[in-house]
């Protein structure tokens, strides 16, 4: 990222914005997006006899309506079978080519054109920066930075804030430098590891800090768990955690859960994605649970829950459902949601579009998705 555009992002987090408190207050529903990352197959997700995820497929499936022929588009020079790009595909609403911001190989450092759905929110209805959030992996840190477009008429001022082990680090490690009781050694590394953490964040969306409401609940993270990270879960487990602390303290109107842990069975091991899929099975459950019993979410919270991409079919290869080689599979995926307003039990075949879901929850929550390409599901 070039010096100008350095200054220029962090012009607009330092200086007053007095046209944002001319917004009406929301009071929509609160909507949390589950992102059943890591590319999963229709097989092992909602089909009952075949299924890793018995939550989703036997309990949560009759309590909402079910999109199964949901379907990432096929487009000329568009990547549709990958997690990035899926993620955002699912922000906009909108497929783009996206390419790394210096042109590197294998690097997915990207900017959206096209806003998202937190810009959307923020932009319409006076909805603070903490109150819109994404979780996200510690393994696909680039996924931090999706928090905003490169938008004229949106961009950095209506961000929403990130969640991660990462941001925790940061965090921390600044905590450790400020508190004075490091070894030399202890000092030097650990200044060595923050500034490695903050250059990651290829966007620069906080030179000033996570603010005031970030910091607070780090601050409870960290007497909760402590210092170690050994006490804390890790993978997506760790997700649900982060998730459900931040229902509790933040409230979020708008958050979208980025769960990644099928993706590990690129490692070699096909239980590695089986596993990852009861992992996800398992954080809905307790994120289905901590909104009923919450007064804020309880009756005023609708789920989406949709895979950013399917994955191969292959019956040649060992390990038969990868996602690379852009197989109709990889292409077929479905959404589920489920919520106040949803029609219970419901399930269609007919063929819509991942870029639907972004169009949905603009519908859903109030919000016009101008830049959207999809249709209204409901």
């Amino acid at each position: 990222m070039t010096s100008r555009r350095e200054l220029l992002i962090a012009g607009a987090l330092i200086g007053a914005m007095p046209a944002l408190a001319e917004r009406p207050a929301y009071s929509g529903p609160n909507v949390i997006i589950v992102r059943f990352g890591g590319g999963v197959r229709r097989r092992e997700t909602i089909d009952p006899a075949h299924t890793y995820a018995p939550y989703l497929s036997k309990s949560l499936i009759q309590r909402g309506t079910l999109f199964s022929n949901m379907e990432v588009s096929e487009i000329k020079d568009v990547t549709a079978t990958s997690h990035s790009q899926g993620t955002l595909y699912l922000l906009t609403g909108r497929y783009d080519v996206y390419k790394d911001i210096e042109g590197k190989f294998l690097s997915e450092r990207f900017e959206p054109a096209a806003p998202t759905l937190f810009e959307y929110l923020r932009k319409a209805y006076d909805v603070p920066t903490h109150e819109c959030l994404i979780v996200n992996g510690e393994d696909r840190k680039n996924e931090e930075y999706f928090t905003f477009s490169n938008h004229d008429l949106y961009g950095v001022d209506y961000r929403c804030h990130t969640l991660s082990l990462a941001r925790f680090k940061r965090y921390l490690f600044t905590q450790q430098v400020n508190e004075g009781k490091l070894t030399e050694r202890e000092l030097l590394n650990t200044r060595k590891a923050l500034t490695e953490l903050k250059r990651l964040d290829y966007r620069n969306t906080e030179p000033l800090g996570q603010g005031e409401r970030l910091d607070a609940f780090w601050r409870n993270w960290r007497t909760h768990y402590g210092d170690s990270g050994l006490v804390n879960a890790r993978g997506d487990s760790l997700l649900t955690q982060l998730a459900v602390r931040a229902l509790d303290s933040l409230t979020p109107k708008l958050m979208m859960i980025n769960y990644q842990d099928p993706d590990y069975v690129h490692w070699g091991n096909p239980s590695h994605y089986t596993r990852g899929i009861s992992i996800i099975d398992r954080g809905l459950e307790a994120l289905i649970d901590a909104v009923q019993i919450s007064p804020i979410y309880r009756d005023n919270t609708i789920f989406v829950i949709v895979p950013d991409c399917g994955r191969d079919s292959n019956r040649f290869q060992r390990i038969p459902f990868q996602h690379h080689f852009n197989s109709r599979s990889a292409h077929e995926i479905w959404a589920l949601l489920v919520g106040p307003g949803i029609p219970r039990g419901k399930a269609f075949n007919h063929r819509v579009d991942q870029t639907d879901v972004t169009t949905t929850i603009g519908a859903l929550m109030g919000m016009a998705t101008s830049e959207a390409e999809g249709r209204v599901l409901l």
